[in-house]
């Protein structure tokens, strides 16, 4: 509960007050004859008809988008606005690595929760797959964390995952067949996603025989390079068409940093920032970790999500209840129904974008035919970071009791 000065007098503004009042997507996947404005606008139009919404009633835009590399414009959210019909709304873009999509959301509601703006859009769209040759964004992608230390040694982003697992494997006692359940898992559940890069039915075998990247990580631990766009409509619920006044709402919300030198790190493999902020989150919605019953987590590499999992407190024994079935589209806490980056993809802005719009839809019982949980769950969490977890962000989003 947050407190802010109206008419002279305080008011007390419940975060629970902010819905999600529209979702809208791109499939995620190549889309070399379609620019990021074109993206962007797709799944803008979508969020702002299910929220039963004009271009006229968003005062604010929030546009996350990861390089200036990708969209080659130094002021993208002004662009976009106008392309969106925004011009005269208040814009701002925000980049945090992987977590950029996380921290758009949450900037969003902190704007409506501060009283200065009603209705927010926030778009998350990146176009990696076809604006740069390959080898060109696993550099750029090096410099995602200490561009003065590790970056300027040539060290890649999958060598510094591929360490972080190895650190907590060891102390877990995990290895490559956990990587394997987590490949299976995730891919299965993209083949029943229609937005999906790689909706793939894999096995063990041609995880195992894929080409080794960093070990022990081979290709298909690895998330795509993708592009496509999210977006998402967040209003008080007073300022919203009566039909979705009861949109789910975001319950609570946490972010942390951590070191971006991950070999100044006490524990290389333990995702701390993630900790953090869901400490915060959980504190602010007044929840327990075992309230919530579905998440998207950022699983940008196989062993991220275990790793994920352990920090976000949602599993004393990832790989042991990976094994188990837990996290399966029919387990008791459905991670990544949507395939996460390992099956639906990976444009950075728009990713965490996307997991709150999924965890909207689920918690509204809307999601796609066959990922749908039977009960709709009440807390759906969306989990992001940039660089190894230097930035983090955690989202719960359900229904107000």
């Amino acid at each position: 509960m947050w407190r802010r000065a109206a008419a002279g007098a305080l008011r007390e503004v419940r975060l629970t007050e902010v819905a999600v009042a529209g979702v809208g997507m791109t499939r995620f996947g190549r889309h070399r004859n379609r620019s990021f404005r074109d993206l962007a606008l797709e799944a803008f139009d979508a969020a702002l008809l299910m929220a039963g919404l004009d271009a006229g009633d968003i005062d604010a835009l929030v546009l996350a988008a990861e390089s200036d590399a990708f969209t080659l414009q130094l002021n993208p959210s002004a662009v976009v606005a106008g392309d969106l019909g925004l011009t005269g709304a208040a814009a701002l873009r925000v980049e945090a690595g992987g977590a950029s999509g996380g921290v758009a959301v949450q900037a969003a509601a902190a704007r409506i929760l501060a009283g200065l703006s009603r209705r927010v859009a926030v778009v998350g769209v990146d176009v990696t797959a076809s604006s740069l040759p390959g080898d060109a964004v696993r550099d750029l992608y090096g410099f995602s964390f200490d561009a003065w230390g590790e970056g300027m040694t040539g060290v890649t982003a999958t060598a510094l995952y591929a360490l972080s697992w190895q650190a907590w494997a060891a102390r877990e006692g995990a290895g490559d067949d956990d990587l394997a359940r987590v490949v299976l898992k995730n891919r299965a559940n993209a083949c029943l996603n229609p937005l999906a890069h790689l909706p793939r039915t894999q096995d063990a075998a041609e995880v195992a025989s894929s080409p080794l990247v960093a070990s022990p990580y081979r290709r298909l631990h690895c998330s795509p390079l993708s592009d496509g766009a999210a977006a998402v409509v967040l209003a008080r619920r007073a300022d919203l068409p009566l039909g979705r006044r009861d949109a789910p709402r975001i319950l609570g919300m946490g972010a942390a940093t951590d070191l971006a030198q991950p070999g100044g790190r006490g524990d290389m493999g333990d995702f701390a920032a993630k900790r953090t902020a869901m400490g915060r989150a959980l504190d602010m919605a007044g929840l327990g970790a075992g309230d919530v019953e579905a998440a998207e987590v950022y699983d940008a590499y196989a062993g991220a999500e275990m790793q994920a999992l352990d920090a976000l407190g949602l599993s004393a024994d990832p790989a042991r209840e990976l094994a188990q079935g837990r996290f399966g589209r029919d387990g008791a806490l459905p991670i990544n129904l949507s395939g996460g980056l390992l099956g639906q993809g990976a444009p950075p802005g728009a990713t965490g974008v996307a997991q709150a719009a999924t965890c909207a839809l689920l918690v509204e019982g809307q999601y796609h035919e066959g990922l749908q949980p039977s009960r709709p769950p009440r807390v759906a969490l969306a989990d992001t970071h940039g660089g190894l977890c230097t930035t983090a962000t955690v989202t719960l989003i359900g229904r107000a009791a």
